[in-house]
């Protein structure tokens, strides 16, 4: 090591470097989950203060990576993932300034810490991490610029030229890196696919219970954004398809697997069709969603056999998809003796009570299965309340909800109508996905929110086949008493800090709408149809080489003129100098290394006597060397100054 990287910082260099630490591991925090974010914070709060103190004995440092390792195990499990690679990068980086003492280690701090904001973009690639990474990048090369006048012991320069050199910095190599954003050739498919989270993103499962809902439903962020193309469906037909549940345990609602890979049965379809793009946000799950009913099946996904969507991979980025639906006229899908079973299926000795009153309601109504459908919901309306307080399901979950507490929330309704829909005999499954959204004025689209998050019921009919019933929505409107939105309103301590965001309006998501349709959603479909304004409507990847070449190639050579331009001499009265001595060595008339100024002046007049050439040298050298103010003329008059033609060299 040499002397220099051995030099001990200073107060300010070890400021501004953890200062840049600080900024660089900003980014990752918000996206881990919040206590484990907090914790790392503090970590690294109490470890860079009690390094600034004295060096930490190693088992100190030893039992800070162990609390560490052990918070991440608390939070995270056992599994690998995205996020706890991620986490492991936050806890290792918290600690890093336990050893800072010389320059070389604020160098090695600050090379480890420019990992964290690019680690961040495997986890998010919004406007905000974006807005975070790059304010950690600069603060680095502001303080690499302090390391470096530090290690010459150069006194460091105002905060404001430092900003205005790193501005310079950024601006010649921005071009460089939009070109390669634009125009280096993408590949359809990426060479390597990125490990799942650990603890996924709040999204559809393929499984209902009351828990998890709750966490999804008290979730204000956006889940998709939708824009038609043409006629919008009236709102009771905004219902977004997601995983139909068949298998009842007596708590969890599941998929049928089986069904995940037959082929859909047909439909006849009503008018109208709906055309339209989903922008679905990332939720590291599969299941996606459509208007009921999907026509087919976009590339990459596929339809089951109960018309609920499927990616091919897991949705860890922000995907768009084109689709068209409309509704069903007759889905009549003719059930064999199996799939009846199936869907009359409940779990023995359970809902005592419940299975007792679909029994009496079959004998009061013989084959006549919508009087049944319809007395259901008249009981519904009459009866029952919408409020998310309630209690935890006992044994017999459904029997408490529709005899005693009449009282709960999608979960609760679709769950328990289709329970008393098999035990009245009728085939009935329960339907998950989102029902609504709310229209965005400014970009003319529609936000549908992870609160959004619906349940509802299907029946199967004779003559008719599946029919939509939705027993929530006929629960009167004066029995409505707790929902998401209310609790949103009065800022409960359940709903998550990402949805008191969120609130920020509709003008913030357009903006953001904006950078999914400017950065993240330009893939190499887009990248192949850039030129299409101009009459090209597709570009091969041998053009796009070579369009990426030639403008790279210009680019280069850009920054290259810039930074030798760059290595002209700062002081402006010393570039005013050596520009006029340019412009006498293209006459012969240069001057020679240990030539002084005055001498080269007189040498120059004896061959083409110019006095002003010796009045400026007289006035540079004072300027120069005496110690004088400098006069604001005498570099306007260098500049304008040029070489006699007097006298013939």
């Amino acid at each position: 090591m040499t002397e220099r990287t051995a030099q001990i910082l200073s107060a300010d260099a070890r400021r501004w470097t953890l200062l840049s630490a600080a900024l660089s591991l900003l980014p990752l925090l918000l996206l881990l989950p919040p206590l484990l974010g907090g914790v790392f914070a503090a970590a690294a709060l109490i470890t860079a203060l009690l390094a600034g103190q004295r060096v930490l004995p190693g088992p100190v440092r030893l039992l800070l990576v162990l609390g560490m390792l052990a918070a991440i195990y608390w939070q995270m499990g056992a599994r690998p993932g995205r996020d706890t690679g991620c986490a492991l990068l936050a806890a290792m980086l918290a600690l890093k300034s336990s050893e800072l003492r010389t320059l070389r280690d604020a160098r090695s701090l600050l090379g480890f810490a420019l990992f964290a904001p690019f680690s961040a973009f495997l986890l998010d690639q919004g406007p905000t991490t974006m807005v975070l990474a790059v304010l950690a990048a600069l603060s680095a090369l502001i303080t690499l610029q302090r390391l470096a006048q530090a290690e010459g012991e150069a006194p460091s320069p105002a905060l404001g030229g430092q900003l205005r050199g790193v501005g310079r910095l950024v601006a010649l190599g921005l071009p460089l890196a939009l070109i390669a954003f634009w125009l280096f050739p993408r590949l359809s498919e990426p060479l390597w696919g990125l490990p799942d989270r650990a603890v996924g993103k709040p999204g559809l499962s393929d499984k209902m219970e009351p828990s998890e809902w709750l966490d999804l439903m008290a979730d204000d962020a956006p889940a998709m954004r939708v824009t038609f193309n043409g006629a919008v469906p009236a709102p009771e037909q905004r219902y977004w398809r997601g995983p139909v549940l068949v298998r009842f345990d007596g708590k969890v609602w599941e998929q049928d697997r089986q069904a995940e890979y037959a082929e859909p049965p047909p439909v006849t379809r009503r008018a109208p069709r709906w055309d339209y793009r989903i922008d679905y946000e990332p939720t590291d799950r599969r299941q996606l969603v459509a208007l009921d009913l999907p026509l087919q099946a976009p590339d990459g996904t596929r339809l089951d056999a109960n018309y609920s969507l499927r990616s091919n991979a897991p949705l860890a980025a922000l995907t768009r998809w084109h689709l068209q639906s409309s509704p069903a006229e007759r889905y009549v899908q003719p059930l064999s003796e199996w799939q009846r079973r199936q869907l009359l299926a409940l779990p023995p000795g359970l809902n005592p009570r419940t299975a007792a009153l679909g029994r009496q309601w079959r004998r009061e109504a013989g084959s006549n299965d919508m009087a049944i459908v319809n007395r259901t919901l008249e009981w519904v309306r009459s009866r029952f309340v919408y409020t998310l307080e309630t209690l935890p399901p006992g044994r017999n979950a459904v029997d408490d909800f529709l005899f005693d507490q009449q009282a709960g929330f999608c979960q609760h309704f679709s769950s328990s109508f289709v329970v008393l829909m098999r035990s009245a005999g009728i085939p009935a499954r329960v339907v998950t996905g989102f029902a609504g959204g709310q229209r965005n004025p400014y970009g003319n689209y529609w936000v549908v929110r992870r609160m959004d998050a619906h349940a509802w019921a299907e029946v199967w009919l004779p003559q008719r086949g599946w029919v939509r019933v939705d027993p929530t929505a006929a629960v009167a409107p004066e029995r409505i008493y707790d929902t998401i939105e209310d609790r949103l309103n009065a800022g409960d301590a359940d709903v998550t800090l990402e949805g008191r965001w969120a609130q920020l309006g509709q003008m913030t998501d357009y903006l953001r709408r904006g950078w999914n349709d400017l950065v993240l959603s330009f893939d190499a479909s887009r990248q192949q149809q850039l030129l299409r304004p101009l009459g090209i409507d597709r570009l091969e990847p041998a053009q796009l080489a070579a369009i990426f070449i030639a403008f790279a190639g210009a680019a280069l050579g850009w920054m290259a003129w810039v930074l030798a331009r760059g290595e002209r001499e700062r002081d402006p009265l010393l570039r005013a100098w050596h520009r006029m001595g340019r412009r006498y060595a293209r006459h012969g008339l240069a001057r020679e290394p240990a030539e002084t100024a005055t001498d080269w002046a007189q040498r120059v007049h004896h061959q083409r006597p110019d006095p002003a050439l010796l009045s400026l040298s007289q006035r540079f050298v004072q300027a120069r060397y005496a110690g004088t103010t400098l006069d604001p003329s005498l570099v306007r008059d260098l500049q304008r100054h040029r070489p006699s033609t007097g006298a013939s060299s």
